[in-house]
C-alpha cells in the first residue's frame, strides 16, 4: 500500500483526499500557488510545498514543479485529483518515468479517450453507440460550417480536447456558426492549448447521464451505477443526482454494461466515467442513449455515487493503484437510496452569474441532518481568488428516496449563509423545488428554459424583517427599552414614546421598515433563519439567499453602473478580445470586449447606442475589479 502522496491540486477535492489518506494511514503533502498559501488543503496536509504564482500556468499546471515537490518530500505517488493536470497523459507518463505511482489511468488509455473524436471512434468500434456529428480533420471555418448545415441545426461545438464545459457553443442557426466558432475556438485553445473541434447534432430534448466504471491491473472492470447530471448552465453541472429518474432496470443494465465494454476497450486501469446523452422525449430508452465522452479521472460529482453504493472511491483509487485487485466484485454492487450533489459557487445569478471574489467573512454551511456531506475547501476568513474555479463546496444530501434527498439538501441551503461573496445558493434552492424537478423530468435546457422563475430573491421578505427585527430587539434593546419589555413585547407606559412595532433595518445603505414581535411570539421560518453576528447586525438567510441586516447603515458598494456609458471590469481577469477602436459607432447590446476570469469568458457590451470614446483595454491584459475598460457617449438625438 502506497504510504505517502502528493495531491497535485487544491481546494475541495484536495481536502477530500486528504480525509480519506488519512483514514488509511497514508502521510499527505499539498502543493500551493501563492495565493494559496493560506488555504485549508495547505493547512489539513502533513507537509506542504510552494510551485510558484498565483496563475495555474505558473504553478498548478507545471508538472515539472509537482514531480520535483514530490521527490524532495518522498512522497511514493502522486494523485492529480481533477482539472488541472489529471488528465495530462504526458504528465502522467513523466510521473511514472520519475518512479512515482501515479494514481489513475495509464497514459495510454488517457490518450485514447482525450480527443473527443479519436475516442468516437474507437467507441464506434466498441459497439457503443455515438452521437451522430462531424469528426473530421479538415478544420477550416466553411468545411466546419458545411457540416454543420449537413447534420442540421441546432448543433454543437466541442473543442476536441475539451471538457468541464469549456471550449462549447450551442449554434441555432447558420447565421450564428461563425461567431459561435471563434469564440469556441478562442475557450479552447486558452484552457486546453488546442483549438480543434467536432460537431454534434444538439439534441433537443437531451438529459445527460453518466456512469461510474472503475477498472484494475487485473483486468478487472465494474461500474458503480449512474448519475444524472442534466441540471446545468453554459454546460456546466449544477446538480448532480443518483440513481437516474426514470431509469428502468432494463435499461440501466444495457447502459452500464456498454459503459463498461467503453472502458475495456481502453484497458481502463482506476476511476472514470463514461458520459452519455440521451434524447429523452420518450423518456430514457436504451436505443436513444449515446455516448459523448470519457472523463479519465474522479469527477466532481463521485460522492453521490460514494452515497448510493457505500464505496469510498478514493480508497479504491489508492487501493488500485498500489497494485490491489478491485475491493468488490460486480454482483457485490448495488444501489441503495438515492443523492443529491449541488455545486456551491461563487458567482452572483443577479449580475448574470458573474464570479463574486473576495473574503468569506462570514461563512457558514449546515450538515443539517445524519444524510448530509460537505465537501469544501475553504473556511470562514478565506478568501475566494479570480485565480480558480469559483465553486465554494459541494453540498450532497442522502435519503431512503429521491424526495427526503431532495427536502434535506433544501434545509441545509435555508440554514446556510455566505457573506460579503455572492453565492448561487438562493438559485440552487429555487432549483430543488421548481415543479419539474420535483418531478424528476429536467433536460439539460432546463435552467434556460425557466430562467425567470429560477432568480433568487432580490431583498428579504417582511416575514424573515420581522424575525430579524425581533431578534435584534430581544437582544440589542434600544436605550429607552427594558430588557423585559423587549422579550415580552409589554412596552407599558412611558412619556414620549412614539407606540410603534416597527424597526428600522438596513441592508447596505437601503432603508427597510420591519415590523417586530416579542420573542416568544415569533414562529420559526420554514424557508429560513436569522443568525445574530455581533454590534445589531443579524444574517438572515432566506431560500438559500444570505442577508446582511442591521439597525444602522452599513457602507455599500459602489457596484457597476453603465447609466453614464464606462464600462468596468466586473472582477479581476484578463482580456482575451477586444471588439472595437476609439471612435467606432456601437449598437445596445453589441460585444465591446471579452474577459476572461475563473476559467470563463465573459463578454461586456455597449448599454445604448453610442460611440466609443475611450478605450483602456489590450488583449491579453490583466485587469481589476472596477477597471474602466471602455466608455461610450450616447448617440445625440436628431
Amino acid at each position: 500500500m502506497i504510504k505517502s502522496l502528493l495531491i497535485a491540486n487544491r481546494g475541495e477535492i484536495a481536502c477530500r483526499i486528504i480525509r480519506t489518506a488519512r483514514t488509511m494511514g497514508v502521510r499527505t503533502v499539498a502543493v500551493y500557488s501563492d495565493a494559496d498559501a493560506k488555504a485549508l488543503h495547505v493547512r489539513q496536509a502533513d507537509e506542504a510545498v510552494h510551485i510558484g504564482p498565483s496563475p495555474a500556468r505558473e504553478s498548478y499546471l507545471v508538472g515539472e514543479k509537482i514531480i520535483a515537490a514530490a521527490k524532495a518530500t518522498g512522497a511514493e505517488a502522486i494523485h492529480p485529483g481533477y482539472g488541472f493536470l489529471s488528465e495530462n497523459a504526458d504528465f502522467a507518463q513523466s510521473v511514472i518515468d520519475a518512479g512515482l505511482i501515479w494514481v489513475g489511468p495509464r497514459p495510454d488509455s488517457i490518450r485514447a479517450m482525450g480527443l473527443k473524436d479519436a475516442a468516437k471512434a474507437r467507441m464506434i468500434a466498441a459497439g457503443v453507440p455515438v452521437t451522430p456529428g462531424y469528426l473530421g480533420e479538415d478544420q477550416s471555418p466553411d468545411v466546419l460550417s458545411s457540416e454543420a448545415g449537413k447534420i442540421g441545426y441546432p448543433v454543437l461545438i466541442k473543442a476536441v480536447a475539451g471538457g468541464g464545459g469549456k471550449g462549447m457553443r450551442r449554434v441555432e442557426s447558420a447565421a450564428d456558426f461563425a461567431d459561435a466558432l471563434t469564440s469556441c475556438k478562442r475557450e479552447a485553445a486558452s484552457s486546453f492549448g488546442d483549438d480543434r473541434v467536432l460537431i454534434e447534432k444538439y439534441i433537443l430534448s437531451p438529459r445527460h447521464i453518466e456512469v461510474q466504471v472503475f477498472g484494475d491491473t487485473h483486468g478487472n472492470v465494474v461500474h458503480l451505477f449512474e448519475r444524472d447530471c442534466s441540471l446545468q448552465r453554459r454546460h456546466q453541472k449544477v446538480i448532480e443526482e443518483a440513481p437516474a429518474p426514470g431509469m428502468s432496470e432494463e435499461t440501466r443494465e444495457e447502459l452500464c454494461a456498454a459503459a463498461v465494454r467503453a472502458a475495456k476497450a481502453v484497458d481502463y486501469v482506476g476511476a472514470g466515467t463514461i458520459e452519455f446523452i440521451a434524447d429523452a422525449s420518450e423518456g430514457l430508452r436504451a436505443d436513444r442513449i449515446w455516448f459523448m465522452e470519457m472523463n479519465t479521472r474522479l469527477q466532481v460529482e463521485h460522492p453521490v455515487t460514494e452515497e448510493i453504493t457505500g464505496v469510498d472511491l478514493v480508497e479504491w483509487q489508492l487501493r488500485v493503484a498500489s497494485g490491489e485487485a478491485l475491493p468488490k466484485r460486480q454482483d457485490e454492487l448495488s444501489i441503495n437510496g438515492w443523492a443529491i450533489e449541488a455545486r456551491l459557487y461563487a458567482e452572483d445569478p443577479a449580475k448574470g452569474f458573474l464570479p463574486s471574489v473576495g473574503r468569506l467573512e462570514r461563512f457558514y454551511l449546515c450538515d443539517y441532518g445524519s444524510g448530509d456531506r460537505i465537501e469544501i475547501g475553504v473556511e470562514e476568513g478565506d478568501a475566494i481568488s479570480p485565480f480558480y474555479d469559483p465553486m465554494i463546496a459541494k453540498l450532497i444530501s442522502y435519503g431512503h428516496d429521491r424526495d427526503s434527498a431532495r427536502r434535506s439538501l433544501i434545509e441545509v441551503l435555508a440554514r446556510s449563509y455566505i457573506y460579503p461573496v455572492k453565492s448561487n445558493g438562493g438559485f440552487i434552492y429555487q432549483c430543488l423545488n421548481h415543479p419539474d424537478f420535483v418531478d424528476g423530468s429536467v433536460s439539460t435546457g432546463f435552467i434556460t428554459d425557466n430562467a425567470a422563475h429560477l432568480a433568487p430573491l432580490a431583498h428579504p421578505s417582511d416575514d424573515i424583517l420581522c424575525n430579524a427585527a425581533s431578534k435584534l430587539i430581544a437582544e440589542y434593546p434600544p436605550k429607552e427599552m427594558s430588557y423585559y419589555e423587549a422579550m415580552s413585547g409589554f412596552l407599558g407606559f412611558r412619556l414620549n414614546r412614539s407606540p410603534s412595532d416597527r424597526l428600522v433595518l438596513y441592508e447596505g445603505a437601503t432603508a427597510m421598515s420591519a415590523r417586530y414581535k416579542p420573542m416568544w411570539s415569533v414562529t420559526p421560518y420554514p424557508r429560513g433563519h436569522v443568525y445574530t453576528l455581533d454590534d445589531e447586525t443579524v444574517i438572515s438567510v432566506e431560500q438559500g439567499q444570505s442577508f446582511l441586516l442591521s439597525t444602522r447603515a452599513l457602507t455599500s458598494g459602489t457596484g457597476i453602473s453603465a447609466a453614464d456609458g464606462a464600462i468596468l471590469s466586473p472582477m479581476p481577469g484578463r482580456v482575451t478580445a477586444v471588439d472595437v477602436a476609439t471612435g467606432d459607432v456601437v449598437t445596445k447590446g453589441q460585444r465591446l470586449v471579452t474577459l476572461e476570469a475563473m476559467k470563463m469568458e465573459h463578454s461586456l457590451t455597449a448599454p445604448f447606442d453610442g460611440t466609443v470614446d475611450e478605450l483602456n483595454a489590450t488583449p491579453g491584459a490583466q485587469v481589476s475589479e472596477g477597471t474602466v475598460l471602455v466608455k461610450v457617449v450616447r448617440v445625440s438625438a436628431a
